[in-house]
């Protein structure tokens, strides 16, 4: 308890909170995410959608996500999801809460609570913390924190329920932030990314789109600017990120 504490001090909430308040990418909440699952003493974390009652697997309904991938891929291959006490008591409250497979005695309808708790407990994720959340449409999501420390105290519980808020938010913004720069984008400006992906040189893409090289780089100076990017790599990346290339 002692080395948590340390580490909790090393990383004060406050510290997280305006840290995210100031990220652009999913990637940058995801290594914040990374850093705070460790400074709490967990092994993963999970920020996730809640899932609609005819959903059929975790995956789709993941926006970040550090679970080891034969736990999640073993998980929705089982069909755990669509009998899951958790997602199931997250549907009829808004209450965060803290849960231990091994202690809590679960029957579920298909007969696999044990398959359940064997595979978290191979994964030395039996415990974890769930903080239910919104974000200002009012899709509900919930942010969750995994491993085999002990439980959480209330006033760990306080901090990371705030702190859950302002993550869920903070990704609904950069999800509509992404989803505004992609209207602006015209169609040349995306086929000289799309090119820029496939490794062509701007000499290249001018030849293949009948273009100068100047215009093909104006273009992909233009998408540079409109992706918030600071160069063609990172406006590539961006682009594939939100789905803008493929």
């Amino acid at each position: 308890m002692a080395l948590l504490d340390q580490a909790a001090k090393a990383f004060p909430i406050e510290d997280f909170i305006a840290e995210i308040a100031t990220l652009k990418t999913q990637f940058d909440i995801f290594r914040v995410m990374k850093r705070l699952t460790k400074a709490y003493g967990c092994r993963a974390f999970m920020v996730m959608k809640l899932p609609p009652r005819t959903s059929l697997d975790l995956q789709s309904n993941s926006i970040i996500n550090n679970w080891p991938t034969e736990l999640l891929s073993t998980y929705d291959q089982e069909g755990l999801l669509p009998n899951d006490a958790v997602v199931r008591r997250i549907r009829s409250s808004t209450l965060p809460f803290f849960r231990d497979e091994i202690q809590v005695e679960v029957r579920r309808d298909d007969g696999k609570s044990k398959l359940l708790t064997d595979l978290f407990q191979r994964f030395h994720m039996t415990r974890s913390a769930f903080f239910p959340t919104h974000d200002a449409s009012g899709a509900r999501g919930i942010v969750l924190f995994s491993g085999d420390r002990e439980p959480f105290t209330p006033q760990e519980m306080k901090d990371l329920s705030y702190l859950a808020i302002h993550v869920f938010d903070r990704l609904a913004e950069i999800r509509n932030l992404d989803a505004r720069v992609t209207e602006t984008l015209n169609d040349r400006e995306i086929d000289c990314l799309t090119w820029t992906a496939a490794g062509k040189t701007s000499a290249e893409i001018a030849e293949i789109l009948g273009l100068s090289e100047h215009t093909v780089n104006h273009y992909l100076n233009k998408a540079t600017k409109k992706l918030d990017t600071v160069n063609r790599t990172q406006a590539v990346a961006k682009a594939l990120r939100v789905g803008l290339i493929k």
